[in-house]
């Protein structure tokens, strides 16, 4: 089991890491406005807040502040009180970067953890997640780190697998989800409490722990753990964390970790990625191999059920997270295109291709939610700006910005953080 808080100094030689609700949620969560500290922005579901300002044409020319060379590795950068986190791969260690907003001057860097290697390449793949004072580091090893902000130290850690059962195996086998490419789902935080799929088959599939302290407050479930990132959400008037893990998609009781609902869902190595989208009572999930399914959550009696509502297996998405806007969820389909798909049932509004020149098997693009438009940086290192209309696609520009990448950018006071496997580039977007 985990060492307790009053313990963690002994591990420290591991060392070498609509308006109103918009304002309650960042209120809740301890957040500016122009921060992104989650790799799905300061939401966590990929929108820009509303009251950003945010750019509604691209120039014809990248206007680059700043950029700095990198090591190899997969993990989003974020940006959180003037400063970008970053991790990339060091001498076969994931090694945590912190760099100033303004100019990618470096504060500090520490290195965390090995680095995970596979048939994808080496180094982190999980972003780093900021709030305030505290900055946490998750490995695909399944270290987990939290960092003080200011310095780097090193304040609390656990291992998935020394001190829950996690399992990580690597590319092996039939090893499925995170056992086989790593533990790159980034935790949410909501308050006080930070969320974690841990992916231990001994009750402790999803941990539930005090952010501040490391104290763990709930374990819950035998779930192998996915690759994308929970979603806190409020279903039929009950605030719970929804997972995608290897064994399906689960509501989890934020406040305790009991079940509310399960929908059973696998696939042959359990690549399971996307974050869930919900949208009221409906969630969808998606994966290259059962399409697209969406649920209804119900009350039934003092519980929840879950109902299906539809599946369609042609919509199936490989491993970029969509983003719903207006009863519409926008992602990267199987066959390249980009696509904008009716929430409520399902069906296709439209299906665009010519945003992605790499194969359908290695396809990605990150999303964002900009106002009236979405911003896509896809896997050539090309921005592209649509409008955010299920009537028709409309691009609204189009600009190179960076080498190949798979890697979701970071918006922060008009500028864009981004990386490929060289540099980590600061774009401006708002002159």
């Amino acid at each position: 089991m985990m060492r307790p808080p009053t313990s963690f100094p002994a591990a420290m030689p591991r060392q070498a890491a609509p308006l109103r609700v918009l304002a309650a949620c960042l209120l809740v969560l301890g957040l500016g406005a122009e921060d992104w500290p989650h790799a799905r922005g300061p939401l966590t579901n990929g929108h820009v807040p509303e009251a950003e300002a945010v750019p509604t044409s691209l120039p014809s020319e990248a206007t680059v502040v700043w950029k700095v060379k990198i090591g190899d590795g997969f993990a989003s950068p974020i940006e959180a009180d003037g400063v970008v986190y970053y991790l990339d791969c060091q001498a076969d260690q994931d090694v945590i970067h912190a760099v100033t907003a303004a100019s990618g001057k470096q504060l500090w860097q520490e290195s965390v953890f090995s680095s995970h290697k596979d048939g994808f390449g080496e180094g982190p793949r999980c972003a780093p997640v900021a709030d305030g004072k505290l900055l946490f580091v998750q490995t695909s090893k399944g270290e987990f780190h939290c960092l003080a902000t200011a310095t780097g130290k090193l304040l609390w850690r656990f291992n998935f697998v020394d001190d829950f059962g996690g399992i990580y195996i690597g590319e092996k086998g039939d090893a499925k989800g995170g056992s086989r490419h790593g533990f790159n789902g980034s935790p949410v935080i909501d308050g006080d409490l930070i969320y974690v799929e841990v992916g231990s088959p001994k009750g402790a599939g999803v941990v539930c722990f005090r952010k501040a302290t490391g104290a763990p407050v709930w374990k819950s479930q035998n779930d192998m753990a996915g690759y994308g990132p929970p979603l806190i959400a409020t279903i039929c008037g009950i605030k719970q964390l929804v997972c995608f893990t290897v064994d399906g998609v689960i509501g989890l009781r934020a406040t305790d970790g009991t079940l509310l609902w399960r929908v059973p869902l696998t696939t042959t190595f359990g690549r399971h990625v996307i974050q869930p989208i919900v949208d009221g009572d409906l969630v969808v999930v998606a994966s290259h191999q059962f399409g697209m399914v969406g649920t209804r959550i119900v009350k039934q009696g003092v519980g929840l059920v879950a109902q299906p509502a539809w599946t369609k297996k042609e919509l199936g998405i490989n491993f970029s997270s969509p983003v719903a806007v207006g009863g519409h969820l926008y992602g990267l389909g199987l066959n390249k295109n980009v696509m904008c798909v009716d929430l409520a049932s399902g069906q296709v509004a439209w299906d665009q291709g010519g945003c992605i020149s790499s194969s359908g098997d290695k396809a990605f693009a990150g999303f964002i939610v900009m106002g009236a438009n979405i911003l896509m940086l896809n896997d050539s290192g090309e921005l592209i700006l649509f409008a955010a209309d299920a009537s028709r696609f409309n691009q609204v520009g189009r600009l190179q910005v960076c080498g190949s990448n798979w890697c979701s950018p970071a918006y922060a006071n008009g500028r864009l953080y981004l990386r490929d496997r060289k540099e980590l580039r600061c774009i401006e977007l708002l002159h």
